[in-house]
């Protein structure tokens, strides 16, 4: 499936019944529903229906990070240490668990000075990510190349220009060469996706603040949940040296995870989600798995899918699927694919 002269084509598939599926719903997309797509990402997104709980920002007064007290910081079941100028560098992946992964190629492990950070510094070695950005791990290598394309192109923005991750992303995107890009996306492709985030139903979350575009723990009680998805790292403290062996916690509304599997069975938009990304979610062909990913990233993609803020290749077929979505809604699709063994 391509973009040609701004209409979705069709090409055949022969990986399953499912892409049959998939054919049927490119044509229907092909012949109009895009050009209220095109037409929603002029528009732009609308400031005030933002989940401003999706997309956690670093206080304008915020206290700047610690300076390095030159103290070697090690983890349990870890033989290496590193300073915390170390664990900061973004040219430099502090890889603790070296032996979990393969060989990380050079633009994983080090990018390239000055214009390109190491991918496996935001995404983790082993491509599981953190709620500010994507898990990487599984997804086709064909979908992460096209992702940077559309970065690189403008296609995919971002709702909040002066949040940090996406705007390194994308600054990133214009400066990665296209081997670098097939590199990476191949070693992520490769990695195994694994149960990461674990999704709890409540009433009330732990009180929360956000410390470097992610939300911690303050340890303090508990808050009223709300409407709202609040996912924090099990461990604070190894989550800030950047382990990649601690997961994350999901905290969300009571029924959300009954209510997103019906939503995404039936479909908002008159098709079922696992018509393009699988029975189990677990993605389809070249469409990315959802199963087990963090559901504030995939809150945050449902919300720029449907305000036009992602407008890439195959963005067509997202529009009306998430033109009718409700902020609840947004919460229970994202739980309920959060909830789901990758």
């Amino acid at each position: 499936m391509k973009l040609e002269a701004g209409f979705l084509v069709c090409q055949p598939f022969t990986v399953s019944e499912k892409m049959g599926e998939m054919r049927r719903l490119c044509k229907a997309v092909a012949t109009g529903v895009v050009a209220l797509f095109w037409i929603s990402a002029a528009v732009g997104a609308d400031p005030g229906s933002l989940p401003e709980w999706a997309y956690p920002m670093n206080s304008p007064g915020a206290a700047p990070p610690a300076a390095d007290d030159g103290v070697p910081r090690r983890l349990s079941g870890s033989d290496r240490i590193y300073t915390l100028t170390q664990i900061r560098d973004l040219y430099a992946v502090p890889d603790w668990f070296p032996a979990e992964h393969p060989p990380m190629p050079r633009i994983v492990a080090n990018g390239r000075k000055p214009a390109v950070f190491a991918c496996g510094y935001c995404h983790l070695p082993n491509g599981l990510g953190r709620p500010e950005n994507a898990g990487l791990a599984g997804q086709p290598a064909v979908y992460l190349q096209q992702q940077m394309e559309d970065f690189q192109s403008g296609r995919r923005g971002t709702a909040l220009p002066d949040r940090v991750p996406p705007k390194l992303m994308i600054a990133n995107s214009k400066a990665v060469a296209a081997e670098e890009v097939r590199e990476a996306a191949a070693y992520f492709s490769s990695l195994p996706a694994k149960r990461w985030v674990r999704v709890v139903e409540a009433d009330e979350a732990p009180k929360a603040v956000v410390s470097v575009w992610a939300l911690v723990p303050t340890g303090t009680g508990t808050e009223p949940l709300g409407q709202r998805i609040v996912e924090l790292p099990e461990d604070r403290a190894r989550f800030e040296l950047r382990d990649s062996t601690a997961g994350f916690v999901a905290y969300v509304p009571k029924g959300s995870t009954e209510r997103g599997r019906s939503l995404m069975e039936k479909g908002v938009g008159g098709v079922p989600c696992t018509t393009c990304h699988g029975t189990d979610l677990r993605g389809l062909g070249p469409v990315p798995a959802l199963a087990g990913r963090s559901p504030m990233y995939i809150a945050r993609q449902l919300y720029e899918f449907q305000h036009g803020i992602r407008a890439g290749e195959w963005s067509g077929l997202m529009a009306p699927q998430v033109a009718g979505l409700t902020q609840d809604d947004i919460i229970a699709i994202a739980a309920y694919a959060a909830s789901l063994e990758p």
